[in-house]
């Protein structure tokens, strides 16, 4: 119970922000908004860990719209909404009046009628994930301004062509639990570093979330990839100011080896350049699989000059103490296991598997937390009237 009404006090310090507003860029919100997130994945953790009902809907529908491929994040986004009582209905654009081109400001209303959350994952193409998310709230607005909307649903992103705010804020979760708190995280050196993979096309929004999110809070964050393997420029720049601000560091070094030099957390992940994406994007559009084809070969055969990109155990050996914490959004790219050579070694992985793990268990609760936000004006009165009604998740 102290535990439950600690977080509930902590809660109450804060000024809240994010009721009625889609959580699209972790840069875009306060670091109050983004405590709040926090707290209230701790307190719906704590609810469920104690049996007792987070279900605060009795009907509603949650849309899924993934148009990339997805594990961890889409079961994550249907445990979110289950635990608040949402049914899940998937938007298969395949299966929908889009192919016969329907407008995304038609779309978002149809499916929006007795809607409360639209979780959407675009991350495929360099310049319009963000830009359809936006798209698809404004269009949203409009229903809901002339009527045809009872409510404006909010929108989560599932990970887009910029940032990954479920996963930054379940990795950011994950360490807060790790060391024992926000604070404890100040002065916390942590490399995110580019990795070999042997594939190509891998989003740049992971990285960019990383540094987007943790230079907020005073660590010392290095970014480290080969040269040319840069992300968007702005997005780099904007994590230098966001260090300075914070009281915390930035760098961008291209040695694996100099990013690992005394980090207490090392995140090696796999990314393609920014010139690459923009490259693939315009293919992508102009539908040229040849193009593509030949731009995959390029790429791969340019990947295999940085296979020793790899998190091994002599590069571990380099962080502090020999044993800085391995993190990983998942799946990772294991040598001799999911391929011959990878983003990390097998017995590296093996040693922190099962902290990955819990690292991804954080995302249900962090994408719960950013639907209770949207709709809840005072989440923390919310949360101790479910703590209070003791309702039993299962029966006893």
């Amino acid at each position: 119970m102290n535990s439950f009404n600690q977080l509930i006090e902590e809660l109450k310090k804060l000024k809240f922000g994010l009721f009625a507003k889609d959580f699209l860029l972790t840069w875009e919100k306060t670091e109050d908004e983004l405590k709040q997130t926090l707290l209230v994945a701790e307190a719906l953790k704590y609810l469920r860990d104690h049996n007792i009902s987070a279900k605060v809907f009795d009907s509603g529908l949650a849309i899924s719209n993934f148009r990339d491929n997805s594990t961890r994040t889409r079961f994550s986004f249907a445990s979110a909404c289950n635990l608040l009582g949402l049914e899940v209905q998937d938007l298969d654009e395949t299966k929908s009046q889009i192919a016969h081109g329907e407008t995304v400001r038609e779309t978002a209303n149809m499916i929006s009628f007795l809607t409360d959350v639209i979780g959407i994952r675009d991350d495929m193409f360099l310049g319009e994930g963000h830009t359809y998310m936006k798209e698809v709230g404004d269009a949203l607005d409009d229903g809901f301004k002339h009527g045809v909307l009872p409510q404006r649903p909010g929108i989560v992103n599932l990970q887009c062509d910029i940032d990954h705010p479920t996963q930054s804020m379940a990795d950011l979760m994950h360490l807060v639990n790790y060391y024992g708190g926000l604070e404890n995280l100040k002065g916390k050196k942590i490399a995110m570093t580019w990795a070999y993979s042997p594939s190509y096309g891998k989003p740049l929004s992971v990285p960019q979330g990383i540094i987007g999110l943790m230079t907020r809070f005073g660590m010392e964050v290095d970014l480290a990839y080969p040269e040319g393997y840069t992300l968007i420029p702005e997005v780099v720049e904007m994590a230098g100011k966001q260090a300075a601000a914070s009281g915390g560091k930035f760098r961008v070094v291209n040695s694996m080896n100099e990013a690992f030099k005394n980090a207490d957390i090392v995140y090696p992940k796999s990314w393609a350049p920014f010139a690459v994406m923009q490259r693939r994007t315009d293919l992508l559009k102009k539908s040229d699989k040849d193009g593509l084809k030949s731009l995959e070969q390029e790429c791969l055969a340019n990947n295999a000059r940085f296979k020793d990109w790899e998190c091994t155990e002599e590069k571990m050996k380099l962080t502090k103490g020999g044993n800085a914490l391995y993190m990983h959004c998942l799946p990772a790219d294991i040598s001799d296991v999911s391929c011959v050579a990878g983003e990390v070694a097998a017995t590296v992985f093996e040693r922190y598997r099962i902290e990955t793990y819990k690292e991804a268990g954080y995302k249900p609760y962090i994408i719960a937390a950013m639907i209770f936000n949207n709709k809840f004006q005072n989440p923390a009165a919310m949360l101790e009237h479910l703590f209070r009604s003791g309702i039993n998740r299962v029966a006893l």
